[in-house]
């Protein structure tokens, strides 16, 4: 979550498509790539990826165990799921595989914080209340470090970014045109102040 300001929150549909896309976003500065278990090509495009030097490749949307086999048969370095739920988070909280499970409420943190986590993207962030909600959320977990995702844009991301148990946010907005268009919308989100 250090690593960079933003986390490119990536749907490939086509694996063929992911290796240039990796490379572009890693030129452009972004090295943490999380690819959505929400199409079939993901696994295949998580592997390709994983081939790109500098990647940092995850899996998101993983919202069960049997994709959370999958996603650790692809060699995953983190996870990161919409939601938290002690059934998912038990195994890969056992793998030692950094685990970001999504939260939206006072209950999920809790949830998280008695087992062991601290580290949490907030998401919906744009729905679920916006910077006004997490920070409402982030004053009595005073431990929790936050990837705000679901919403935010390269314009909001400064203002999430400047919030202090803000880490890196998350977002979708990178991954569009060409792979031109691609590292240099990279190249601005690593460029944002935090």
């Amino acid at each position: 979550m250090r690593t960079a300001p933003v986390i490119p929150v990536l749907v490939i549909e086509d694996a063929a498509t992911a290796r240039p896309l990796a490379e572009a976003l890693v030129r452009g500065g972004l090295r943490v790539l999380e690819v959505t278990m929400r199409t079939p090509a993901a696994l295949d495009a998580i592997r390709e990826m994983k081939q790109v030097p500098g990647a940092i490749v995850g899996a998101g949307t993983v919202v069960n165990t049997a994709q959370f086999d999958q996603v650790m048969d692809a060699d995953v370095e983190f996870i990161v799921s919409p939601g938290l739920t002690e059934t998912l988070a038990a195994p890969i909280i056992a793998s030692g595989v950094p685990y970001l499970p999504g939260i939206a409420s006072a209950a999920d943190i809790m949830r998280g914080l008695d087992l062991g986590l601290d580290h949490f993207k907030f998401f919906p962030a744009e729905t679920s209340g916006g910077l006004k909600a997490l920070k409402a959320l982030a004053a009595p977990f005073y431990q929790g470090k936050f990837c705000p995702t679901g919403g935010v844009t390269l314009a909001s991301a400064p203002e999430w970014l400047a919030f202090d148990p803000v880490l890196c946010v998350g977002g979708s907005w990178i991954a569009t045109g060409t792979m031109d268009d691609v590292e240099a919308k990279a190249r601005a989100a690593a460029a944002l102040p935090r």
